[in-house]
């Protein structure tokens, strides 16, 4: 009869014990109430093993610390520890408001350590010390974890890892590979271990590209970033170039469908590329794994090979600080249609709300009412046109979805109002630049980095100046609301050449950098003494920052703008002197 052994033992042939299993000879015996603890998780008892094969060394621990170590669940391993807690085999002790513990037989559990599968990378990270050592540095001098995010810093050694398991599966020599999100630094890794392969990195945080690009300038590497939100959709810069995709997306299902989606679209060739996505869930939710994986085949990606465990993490004990990386091959030529709706991608903070929107009817004719009379409507007052989520009783009129404006906003006359709350408030300036109306306010929270303070309202002057005037209204409609409102300066005015070019690149939002450069320096030296023609536009251009190529105004990171105008200076000098 099969069923849980009251005396598990030798004495007993039907049941032999857990750590009797195995090649050789067997493991010295383990404590019953190890044992009992053990056999209680069946055929996965492995797992919580590995907490005992830890806590044997007689050290003090911590549950997190077990967790970090183990790549258990902190559920397993608080679980495991209660019940040898109550069978009188801990010690504990508190340190500084931690609660931690130790066997209090160190000796009884000597055998508990288990055999483990063989780690696909572990025997190829003594060769790259090196690039060790500059990922540990650069882990460390990264940007804190942003929660409304859903950040969880990557250990150095797992972008290391990712790094070495991509060029050693896959033949990355002169290929392009698009990291969709890189708070990880997978890009930085890769490019350092395999310095022909070209890295493309889409991430909505500026404070991660900012860093990426300052480390790719120190050391050398081919690393270009590109500022996206992926809610809206990947840069049409990126879209079709890359051979194989990385990702470490939201642990929603939404969120790992969105990313993945992102990866397909960005693919040169999908019946050639693969998906590699990072990806983990707790032992003690697998439905949720279960759905994800779901939504993963629903977009006709086979998987081809998981491997557990593979990426750890500072944090997530709640999902045994580690996840597992998917290798997935797509079957389709071209990506799976998506829907119109905003997916919920993130599980925490603001951007968790974004399908929601940020404005209930009250609130919205108070912001609609306050544009009208900011406008200074005559008898017959014109109203706005709406752009993003709004309450349905005031878009009786239609309204503009945020990514048909972003991506391809058709002419329009009058003003507009762009409602970036519920999450959206970091794309304020590259919404207003999208703008195809002589006036646009767009709508944030006044807690928004972009307007509370001097610096964050610095930053985004020096993005939309001088194609646009601005002024920042306070309690637009609602006491915690600000609007940005932005006038568009006359094209071809009489400002400096620099202004001029400036402002003409700034028209053309959607253009290449590199393309409307080239056309502004025919078009604002037209009038000159020294007229200049494409070709020798074209030869400037050229010359200039190699970050410049492969942008477009509305994917340049934040901290490029001020680089723009010392670019458009030199630009224009250089042709002086000519």
């Amino acid at each position: 009869m099969a069923g849980h052994p009251t005396s598990p033992g030798a004495d007993d042939p039907g049941t032999a014990r857990l750590d009797d299993l195995g090649p050789g000879a067997p493991a010295p015996p383990l404590p019953e109430a190890a044992y009992r603890l053990l056999y209680a998780h069946g055929v996965d008892a492995p797992r919580p093993r590995r907490v005992l094969a830890l806590l044997c060394d007689g050290r003090w621990w911590s549950a997190n610390d077990l967790v970090r170590a183990s790549g258990v669940a902190h559920s397993v391993v608080a679980g495991l520890l209660r019940g040898l807690d109550e069978a009188g085999e801990l010690v504990a002790e508190a340190d500084e408001g931690r609660r931690r513990v130790r066997l209090a037989r160190p000796a009884d559990y000597r055998g508990a350590a288990p055999d483990e599968l063989a780690d696909p990378v572990a025997h190829l990270l003594p060769r790259h010390a090196r690039a060790a050592a500059e990922l540990a540095r650069a882990v460390a001098e990264g940007p804190e974890s942003d929660l409304d995010l859903d950040h969880v810093t990557a250990t150095a050694e797992t972008a290391l890892r990712r790094a070495l398991f991509l060029t050693t599966r896959f033949d990355l020599r002169d290929r392009t590979v698009l990291c969709v999100g890189d708070h990880d630094l997978t890009s930085v890794a890769l490019a350092l271990v395999s310095p022909s392969t070209r890295t493309e990195v889409v991430d909505v945080d500026e404070r991660v590209l900012a860093h990426i690009d300052a480390l790719a300038a120190s050391l050398g590497l081919s690393v270009r970033t590109h500022a996206a939100d992926l809610r809206l959709g990947l840069p049409s810069t990126v879209r079709g170039t890359a051979d194989l995709v990385f990702t470490d997306p939201p642990y929603t299902p939404d969120g790992v469908e969105l990313f993945v989606r992102r990866g397909l679209e960005g693919m040169a060739d999908l019946r050639k590329g693969r998906v590699l996505v990072a990806y983990g869930a707790s032992e003690a939710t697998p439905r949720l794994a279960a759905a994800t994986q779901a939504r993963m085949m629903r977009m006709d990606l086979l998987m081809e090979s998981v491997w557990p465990d593979f990426n750890r993490y500072l944090a997530a004990e709640s999902i045994g600080a580690a996840s597992d990386l998917y290798v997935l091959r797509p079957l389709s030529r071209t990506p799976p249609a998506g829907t119109d709706e905003v997916a919920r991608v993130y599980s925490q903070g603001v951007n968790a709300k974004e399908a929601r929107g940020g404005l209930d009817a009250e609130a919205a004719l108070g912001v609609i009412a306050q544009a009208v009379r900011d406008q200074g409507a005559a008898a017959e007052p014109v109203e706005p046109t709406l752009v993003g989520e709004w309450p349905a009783e005031v878009t009786k009129g239609g309204r503009v979805r945020l990514s048909t404006w972003m991506d391809s906003p058709a002419p329009a006359s009058g003003y507009a109002v762009v409602n970036l709350t519920g999450g959206w408030e970091r794309l304020a300036a590259r919404a207003a630049l999208a703008a195809t109306t002589d006036t646009v306010y767009v709508l944030v929270p006044s807690s928004a980095a972009c307007v509370r303070d001097e610096a964050g309202q610095r930053t985004l002057r020096a993005m939309v100046e001088p194609r646009f005037g601005v002024r920042f209204l306070r309690r637009f409609g609602r006491s915690d609301l600000t609007a940005i409102r932005l006038l568009r300066a006359p094209e071809g005015g009489t400002g400096s050449v620099v202004d001029r070019l400036l402002l003409y690149v700034q028209a053309r939002t959607h253009g290449t950098l590199t393309s409307t450069l080239r056309g502004g320096l025919v078009e604002v030296s037209a009038g000159s003494e020294r007229p200049v023609n494409k070709r020798t536009a074209r030869h400037a251009v050229a010359s200039a920052p190699g970050w410049l190529a492969g942008h477009s105004l509305l994917d340049l990171p934040e901290h490029r703008f001020a680089q723009l105008r010392g670019v458009v200076e030199d630009l224009v000098a250089g042709l002086e002197d000519a």
